[in-house]
């Protein structure tokens, strides 16, 4: 049996497992959904099991919740990507939202549905006060769906070195998008 952690109308979403590591493989075969994160490169199944799984696994808390969470479709069960809500690993007192999926359910507004969903319950009933989240300056369907999900764009900055190597600065130039927990919601 499933364990989910939040559902929206058309996904769900539970805890990412040890044994899921063949899922990332999966999703990461795609050279356009890695098209913005390693330049179409595909992960390996030893790299998703020896480090990728488990750093994702490392953000796992019950509460308030953060993680990453593996998506499945509710009507078939089938997996379709992650999302991931963490603290930000740049600026530190916000959470950031991320999302990875399969080019077969893009462009159908699920990743807009769940990042709505995870910002409201973020403010409303897990306390927190800021979301963030990035991505590339040219990735222009994630800066729609940060959009759409209510995030404004803050600032453009660029990559370290290290987080892409190879990558020229224009190819590491990035946007942030974030949003603050309205004053009237806090205890």
């Amino acid at each position: 049996m499933r364990e989910i952690f939040l559902e929206t109308e058309r996904l769900y979403l539970r805890r990412f497992l040890a044994q899921d590591a063949p899922l990332l493989v999966e999703l990461d075969s795609d050279p356009e959904v890695m098209r913005f994160i390693s330049r179409g490169q595909p992960t390996t199944l030893e790299e998703n099991e020896r480090i990728r799984l488990p750093r994702m696994l490392s953000y796992d808390r019950d509460w308030p919740p953060s993680g990453f969470w593996a998506a499945h479709l509710r009507g078939d069960d089938s997996f379709v990507g992650w999302f991931h809500l963490r603290p930000d690993l740049i600026d530190s007192g916000d959470m950031e939202l991320g999302f990875r999926l399969k080019r077969e359910v893009w462009n159908r507004g699920l990743a807009t549905e769940v990042s709505r969903v995870l910002i409201s319950r973020s403010f409303a009933d897990w306390g927190y006060q800021m979301i963030s989240a990035r991505t590339l300056i040219h990735n222009l369907a994630s800066r729609r769906v940060m959009e759409k999900s209510r995030l404004r764009f803050e600032r453009e900055f660029v990559w370290d070195n290290a987080a892409l190597p190879g990558w020229s600065e224009e190819e590491r130039r990035g946007v942030k998008y974030s949003l603050a927990r309205d004053p009237a919601q806090r205890s």
